[in-house]
C-alpha cells in the first residue's frame, strides 16, 4: 500500500486513518517543517479572553474570534521557513494595528465581500481582510483577502507566497530582520501612518506567549518537553518528528467551521446549515492535512470507517501524540468521529455542526467505544 508507493528510500512515512498523516511531510511540505524551524511557535489552543498593554499604555482586551485570527497568523508563521517568533510577532502587530485582528469586508468597496465569512465592515479605501490589503494593488482577489489563512501567507510572502514578491511580503525585505519591528510591519503595510504599529509590540508578543509554546532552535521539538498553555489552552507535551508535523498542519485550520462532507485535499469546502462556511468535517480535516503534509502523495478516503483501516492499532494506554482516536457510539460497529491525538488527553478535532476545528480532550467522548490507530511506514 503506502509503503510500496513511497518507497524505501523515504523513511518514517506513516499512513493512518482520521486527523492527519505526514513524516513525508516534514521533508516536502513547508506547513509540515513547523517543528524543525529555529525557534518555531507550536499553537496549544486558544484562550476566550485575553488582556495586555500597549507601549503608550492602553488596555487592550481580545475576544476568542479575535485570538482564534491570532492563532492562524501564528500557524501559518510557523510553517513558513524563515520566519521564526520575531517575524510572527510582527505579523500581530500589523494585523492589531490595520484590523484589531477581525477579518474585515469592505461592502463600499466591495459589495460581494459580505457573503463571505467575516468579523466585521471596514471602509478603508478598498481594504479588506486582517491586514487590509487592497486588491488594486495587487495583495489578492476579493476572495483570497477575505481568507485568513491567505492573509497571513500573503504578509508573510517569500519563495512560497502567492504573490512571489509582487506585493512585498516580509520575507521579501532582504533587511527585515534588522529593522525595528515596528519598521518592518510598516515595510509590507505602507501605510500613511507608519508610527502606530510600534505600540502593538508588546500586546503581540503577549498574545504569542499565551497562545503557543516556542520550541528551542534546532530541537525539532524535543520531544517530551511541555507546553504550557494560557487559560483555556491545552497543556500538552511538544510532539517530535512526524507526530509532530502532523499536529502543526491541522492547526492551521483552528477556527474554521464544522461542514459535513467538508473538507477537501486543498482546503475547506461546502458551507454550513448556518451559512458559516466553507469548512470541514472530521475525516475531511484529516484528509486535508494528509495531502498537504505529504506534498500531495497520501490521498486518504473521506470517510472515518474507511480511514481506520490505515495504520495499526495502539492500545489505550501506548497512546502518543500524533495518533489517530476513532469514536464508536455503543452498538455501532463503524466510528462516527475521528480526531488527532495531541497529548495529556487533549484532541484536535473537527467536533460537529454549529462549532469550529478546536482542541477539545477525549473525555468529550465518555461512554463511547475509543480505538487508537498509528500510522506506519
Amino acid at each position: 500500500m503506502l509503503k510500496a508507493a513511497i518507497g524505501t528510500a523515504l523513511v518514517a512515512v506513516f499512513t493512518g486513518p482520521a486527523c492527519l498523516l505526514l513524516a513525508l511531510g516534514v521533508l516536502m511540505n513547508p506547513a509540515a517543517q513547523a517543528q524543525c524551524l529555529p525557534s518555531s511557535p507550536v499553537v496549544n489552543g486558544t484562550p476566550t479572553t485575553l488582556t495586555a498593554t500597549t507601549s503608550d499604555g492602553r488596555s487592550v482586551t481580545l475576544d476568542e474570534a479575535q485570538l482564534t485570527r491570532a492563532a492562524t497568523i501564528i500557524s501559518v508563521g510557523a510553517g513558513t521557513r524563515g520566519v521564526g517568533r520575531d517575524g510572527i510577532v510582527i505579523a500581530l502587530m500589523a494585523a492589531l494595528t490595520e484590523s484589531s485582528l477581525h477579518l474585515l469586508s469592505n461592502t463600499t468597496a466591495y459589495p460581494g465581500s459580505a457573503n463571505y465569512p467575516h468579523d466585521g465592515n471596514g471602509s478603508d479605501h478598498d481594504s479588506l481582510g486582517l491586514f487590509q490589503m487592497r486588491p488594486s494593488t495587487g495583495w489578492g482577489s476579493v476572495g483570497n483577502l477575505m481568507d485568513a489563512e491567505y492573509n497571513a501567507e500573503a504578509f508573510y510572502g517569500g519563495p512560497t507566497g502567492p504573490n512571489r514578491g509582487s506585493p512585498r511580503g516580509l520575507l521579501d525585505l532582504t533587511d527585515w530582520k534588522a529593522l525595528p519591528k515596528g519598521a518592518a510591519a510598516q515595510a509590507v503595510e505602507v501605510s500613511a501612518f507608519p508610527d502606530r504599529y510600534a505600540a502593538y509590540q508588546p500586546v503581540a508578543e503577549t498574545i504569542l506567549d499565551a497562545l503557543a509554546t516556542t520550541t528551542s532552535s534546532g530541537s525539532c521539538g524535543a520531544e517530551g518537553s511541555s507546553a504550557a498553555g494560557a487559560p483555556g489552552a491545552p497543556a500538552v507535551p511538544l510532539a517530535s518528528g512526524f507526530a509532530g508535523a502532523l499536529i502543526s498542519a491541522a492547526q492551521v485550520q483552528i477556527g474554521k467551521p464544522y461542514v459535513w462532507g467538508g473538507g477537501t485535499y486543498t482546503g475547506p469546502s461546502g458551507r454550513g446549515s448556518d451559512g458559516r462556511g466553507p469548512g470541514f468535517d472530521c475525516s475531511g480535516l484529516v484528509l486535508y492535512a494528509a495531502f498537504q503534509a505529504t506534498g500531495g502523495k497520501l490521498r486518504l478516503p473521506h470517510y472515518s470507517g474507511a480511514q481506520m483501516t490505515f495504520g495499526r492499532s495502539v492500545a489505550w494506554e501506548d497512546k502518543q501524540p500524533g495518533d489517530l482516536i476513532f469514536f464508536i457510539e455503543p452498538g455501532a460497529s463503524a466510528p462516527h468521529h475521528v480526531a488527532i491525538y495531541v497529548g495529556d488527553g487533549k484532541i484536535l478535532q473537527a467536533p460537529r455542526t454549529g462549532q469550529n476545528v478546536r482542541f477539545g480532550t477525549t473525555s468529550e467522548f465518555a461512554g463511547q467505544t475509543m480505538r487508537v490507530r498509528r500510522l506506519t511506514s
